[in-house]
């Protein structure tokens, strides 16, 4: 409804209302009249006619709509939003004076709530206020050219490591920790547990984007990701297992991009077949975190996905994780021989603490959250702020300190060269 403007609104019809009384509609008909727009699209059969009409008919510019016969206004205006355009600016009206429904209302993508009988001056100030929104400059945000969006993928090299448990904790510090409006999405559509490690029920989202990816845009992706918190959302799914999902990729892609215009950073839960079978969904990645253990099979498919980036994904920053690695344990490779075999340096070694596992699991928090003092996270946390460093530099808001910062990015050069 309320979702941003997209080109080709304006062939648009100008208006429609659908009310419930004569005296609504004749309202309506002053205030269109002084707009110079026909009196025709006033129709009645408030709410439920706008749904059934709208499902078949384009969404206009402005929809005003009665919610006067409506028994639970709430739950119909959101009936309306899955057969609305996204550019639509909706104005309801109804009978019920209730504070914490027009909050709701509002907050649900309309643009304003007016109590019944309707005083002309109110509906003339609110059409007035819509058509100022439809015909405001559309100007790009100057902060966000300053701050690009931040695209990071976390892959595992094998089953078991924990990048599940990497993202959800990366995903919760940058919204967090730097106040970044994220969205974390777990492309493990059968067994993804990113929803699981925010205590949250996962919904029909991401199967429905599968399954229709023609549906797929700003509205979607508003009512589809789940809110973890006011700056934190996950898209994730637990996909029945008794039927594959076939699909080309076109829909992972796409939320990407979706998101990628209504977040300022996206977190890929990213299994490691998807480089094999969806290349293409690295093209727009920023940083690729790939978490390891130190096993000799590990070590083995570590080369391989990192040599797999290289001639794939070569404009992505790679950073390498060691996780769960059990403090003075007896361990199958040391990191010594483990970064020799690999010719590549670990850039963060995540110790294993199984009491805060475990303490994350019971509080249903990500691992970040439930430690945030821990040496455990202090890795995770490091790799946040140094992705968010790498922001700033490529939107250039650290170039006085150019001369400073030389020699750090020539010894993260040489750190990052395969060794020989």
């Amino acid at each position: 409804m309320n979702a941003p403007w997209k080109p080709g609104a304006a062939t648009r019809a100008p208006y429609a209302a659908f009310v419930c009384d004569e005296t609504t509609a004749e309202a309506v008909r002053a205030v269109v009249a002084e707009y110079s727009w026909s009196p025709d699209q006033v129709q009645k059969g408030g709410l439920r006619n706008a749904v059934q009409s709208l499902s078949v008919a384009a969404s206009p510019q402005i929809l005003f709509v009665d919610l006067a016969e409506s028994g639970d206004p709430l739950t119909d205006i959101n009936s309306l939003a899955e057969v609305c355009e996204p550019g639509t600016i909706v104005i309801a009206a109804g009978q019920v004076n209730d504070v914490r429904l027009y909050r709701d209302l509002v907050a649900s993508g309309i643009q304003d709530y007016l109590l019944k009988p309707i005083h002309p001056d109110m509906l003339r100030e609110s059409f007035g206020h819509a058509q100022a929104i439809i015909n405001a400059p559309k100007l790009v945000d100057s902060s966000a050219a300053e701050q690009p969006h931040t695209s990071v993928a976390v892959i595992g090299t094998r089953g078991g490591v924990g990048a599940s448990t990497v993202a959800s904790s990366l995903a919760w510090i940058l919204s967090s920790h730097h106040k970044r409006s994220t969205a974390l999405l777990d492309l493990d559509v059968h067994f993804g547990t990113g929803a699981l490690c925010l205590d949250l029920e996962p919904g029909r989202g991401l199967t429905d984007a599968i399954e229709n990816p023609s549906r797929i845009d700003g509205l979607f992706i508003e009512r589809a990701m789940v809110k973890a918190s006011e700056m934190l959302a996950v898209l994730s799914a637990e996909a029945p297992i008794n039927q594959p999902l076939v699909t080309d990729g076109a829909a992972f892609y796409q939320l990407q991009e979706e998101m990628r215009a209504a977040f300022e950073c996206t977190v890929v839960d990213l299994p490691r077949p998807m480089l094999v079978q969806h290349p293409h969904l690295m093209s727009d990645i920023h940083t690729a975190v790939v978490v390891t253990e130190l096993t000799l099979a590990a070590a083995r498919d570590t080369i391989r996905i990192l040599s797999w980036l290289r001639a794939n994904a070569p404009q992505t920053q790679t950073t390498l994780i060691a996780n769960r690695v059990h403090p003075g344990a007896q361990i199958e490779i040391s990191r010594k021989d483990f970064e020799s075999s690999i010719e590549r340096k670990v850039d963060h070694v995540i110790p294993f603490d199984q009491k805060l596992a475990a303490q994350a699991a019971k509080l249903g928090k990500p691992l970040a959250e439930a430690g945030k003092n821990s040496k455990t996270v202090s890795a995770l946390v490091d790799l946040a702020r140094q992705i968010a460093a790498s922001d700033a530099m490529e939107a250039g808001k650290p170039k006085k300190k150019q001369g400073k910062s030389l020699i750090g990015g020539l010894s993260g050069f040489l750190a990052k060269k395969p060794q020989k």
